[in-house]
């Protein structure tokens, strides 16, 4: 009966790990998407911020044409003051030779003999034709310069139409250039989801069955003493074996991103917390390091381009089991694979 009893307890499945797996590769995912949307909305901030310093040495411009165009308007106003002046003046002075000249006749049908009138009348009527001379070029050239200012001024007004379209096809260029951004960030997003979805299911169909070989989150973990002997940093012979399956695999998958998609496998190595003191590892630190290097190298040499490969090394930094048991210790004594962005 007792051993009845036993049987039944060990059948029951423990769901609790594939939860807090299951939670810990949401909680990846999301930090990841904000991860991404930060660096979006930086190079938008980049992007902005150049843009903003065209728009506002375009505004300072647009200040000023308006200036000068409102300068130019004020001396057209001045120089159409003038001119009118002249006209008024010369007008009078025409008025007045001809009432001379009048004179003149009259005094000539009278037939009196005044000829010193006539000749004084002849004299000012000389000098106020000179006057009417000097005003007529005066006013002439007032007009010239008037048809020049006004030429200015339309010219003026058409540079200042010019900035204001080119700062509105600025704005337009920008709101549009973030839509743009926005969009080819969402697609990165998407195709390297895509890929690490591809990825995942690769490696499990190579890793099919093996016991020593888990999924937490995002990550492949790879047990240590399936690829290294105790205390060392040189793949075993049976290690090389599920690496050539692994690098196959990577392999295949690479042929399928495209070029422009920024890829990087990153092969972390970690410990356990007991220390290690030895001439080629003084710590855990160049240990985890050592490994996770020795598996980068494999690759490059099993064909993998280098710029897709980081190896990381953590020590005992980050343990996923904080058990003082040699079970806690097996766990935390691992190399972690992880497709993410480069």
């Amino acid at each position: 009966m007792a051993m009845s009893s036993r049987s039944r307890r060990s059948q029951v499945t423990n769901y609790w790990p594939g939860f807090v797996d299951a939670l810990s590769s949401l909680l990846l995912v999301i930090i990841f998407l904000l991860s991404l949307f930060m660096l979006s909305q930086f190079f938008l901030g980049q992007e902005i911020s150049g843009k903003d310093t065209a728009m506002s040495r375009l505004n300072a411009q647009i200040a000023e044409l308006t200036e000068l165009l409102q300068l130019e308007k004020v001396n057209s106003s001045d120089l159409e003051s003038t001119i009118a002046t002249l006209s008024a003046t010369l007008t009078s002075t025409t008025n007045e030779r001809d009432q001379m000249a009048a004179q003149i006749a009259g005094i000539g049908a009278d037939g009196d003999g005044k000829d010193a009138q006539i000749a004084d009348l002849q004299s000012d009527l000389a000098s106020q034709q000179d006057l009417s001379r000097e005003a007529t070029a005066q006013v002439a050239l007032l007009n010239q310069q008037l048809a020049a200012l006004r030429t200015q001024i339309g010219a003026l007004e058409e540079a200042l139409q010019a900035s204001e379209s080119k700062d509105t096809e600025s704005r337009t260029q920008i709101a549009d250039l973030g839509r743009r951004l926005n969009l080819a960030l969402a697609q990165r997003v998407q195709d390297l989801s895509r890929y690490r979805s591809d990825f995942f299911g690769k490696l499990r169909q190579v890793l099919e069955g093996r016991a020593d070989v888990r999924v937490v989150g995002d990550r492949f973990v790879f047990q240590s003493e399936v690829l290294f002997d105790a205390g060392k940093a040189s793949i075993s012979a049976a290690g090389l074996t599920e690496m050539a399956k692994l690098a196959s695999a990577i392999k295949e998958l690479q042929t399928q991103i495209p070029a422009d998609v920024n890829w990087v496998l990153r092969i972390d190595g970690h410990t356990d917390k007991r220390p290690i003191n030895t001439p080629e590892f003084p710590s855990n630190w160049e240990l985890s390091a050592a490994r996770a290097i020795a598996v980068t190298k494999y690759f490059v040499e099993q064909g993998i381009p280098a710029q897709h490969l980081v190896a990381a090394g953590f020590g005992d930094s980050r343990p996923i089991d904080t058990g003082d048991t040699e079970e806690a210790y097996a766990r935390n004594r691992r190399i972690e694979f992880k497709l993410t962005d480069g």
